[in-house]
């Protein structure tokens, strides 16, 4: 039996919350907290497995509630947001950047055409992330590049052709993105595109949140337009994100892989397909297999491939599938990723 604890500053979204938990047999609701400062104290007494928390709340925000929670009991958080308020979906990553797993939208009135399938969502994160393994957490923003022991030898010739860099996320994404950017610098050489799997309505806000909390230009891909150095490009919610020989982004609306759109498999495919060898593919953090077999076409395609290591990872899930499939040349953490970053950048290709 899964263990939540709900935490909202809405009794109408409280008993929501309940009502959709409780009809699934492997879930009990344990508590609802009103406020940051209920939910704390609850965390430490109860010891949820897991924790849905609102950001908007009085007294303690949702924010600085998770920081709290994740320095003291450690427990997997997700934040349960809307999607109307960009300053909510901003702080919402700010609580993932203090140790929450994942966000997600709040299911709208039971009328509603979307709300099974945000319920459904909400059903399928509490039984997935009440098994992660969560530790305890303070935020740090210092840099770690300076540590000689994260020195890597790179091949030479590793780099020389490379011109661009897909990458591709679940559980844990924006955090390993956010250090990744922080390590890298502001002329990086090569366009970087990202599939970062999301629910619908929070890529825009992932944005903008990557760009003030690393000062790395990120925005969202356009149909059609250029990839240019130095600028993170998210795919946009909805469509499969794909790249052209020239660079070009193109979208499609093709059935979901993975049972997702956008899916890293369609933008690791058109990536080998249309560029082969100029190509720099790194799979993160996350659930599933979502990217694996493609990340294996770039090697055979002669480019070259990084998969996030074991030890760093939120969830082993994509990265350690494209390990069985022998798609990485690389097993790298987050700042040994930007390390390699830094390095092929400084090349000047």
């Amino acid at each position: 039996m899964i263990r939540v604890l709900l935490v909202d500053d809405s009794e109408v979204t409280l008993m929501v919350l309940q009502s959709i938990f409780e009809r699934e047999p492997d879930i009990t609701v344990i508590g609802k907290a009103k406020n940051g400062k209920e939910a704390i104290i609850l965390a430490s007494r109860l010891t949820p497995d897991i924790i849905t928390m609102d950001i908007n709340m009085p007294d303690l925000d949702g924010f600085t509630t998770t920081r709290q929670i994740m320095e003291r009991t450690p427990v997997p958080i997700i934040i349960v947001s809307g999607i109307d308020n960009l300053e909510e979906i901003q702080a919402s990553f700010r609580a993932v950047e203090a140790g929450a797993l994942a966000v997600f939208r709040k299911p709208p009135a039971y009328e509603d055409p979307e709300y099974e399938k945000a319920a459904s969502e909400l059903v399928f994160a509490v039984r997935t992330f009440s098994e992660v393994k969560v530790i305890r957490r303070r935020i740090n923003h210092q840099s770690v590049l300076k540590d000689d022991s994260l020195h890597l030898r790179i091949p030479f010739h590793i780099g020389q052709d490379i011109r661009i860099v897909v990458m591709g996320a679940s559980t844990g994404g924006p955090q390993v993105v956010q250090e990744i950017l922080r390590n890298i610098p502001r002329d990086f050489s090569l366009p970087l595109v990202l599939v970062q799997h999301m629910s619908p309505g929070f890529i825009e806000g992932l944005a903008l949140w990557l760009t003030e909390s690393t000062g790395f230009p990120v925005k969202m891909a356009r149909e059609g337009e250029i990839a240019e150095p130095g600028t993170l490009y998210l795919a946009p919610d909805g469509k499969h994100t794909g790249i052209t020989s020239d660079l070009c982004f193109s979208f499609s609306s093709a059935p979901p892989e993975h049972n997702l759109r956008p899916s890293v498999s369609y933008l690791f495919r058109t990536a080998a397909n249309n560029l082969g060898s100029h190509v720099l593919g790194i799979l993160l953090s996350g659930m599933g297999s979502d990217g694996a077999e493609e990340l294996l076409q770039i090697r055979q395609k002669g480019g070259c491939t990084i998969i996030q290591d074991m030890e760093s990872s939120f969830v082993y899930g994509m990265p350690g599938a494209a390990e069985m499939l022998n798609a990485g040349m690389f097993s790298l953490p987050p700042v040994k990723i930007a390390r390699f970053l830094q390095s092929i950048s400084s090349r000047g290709y």
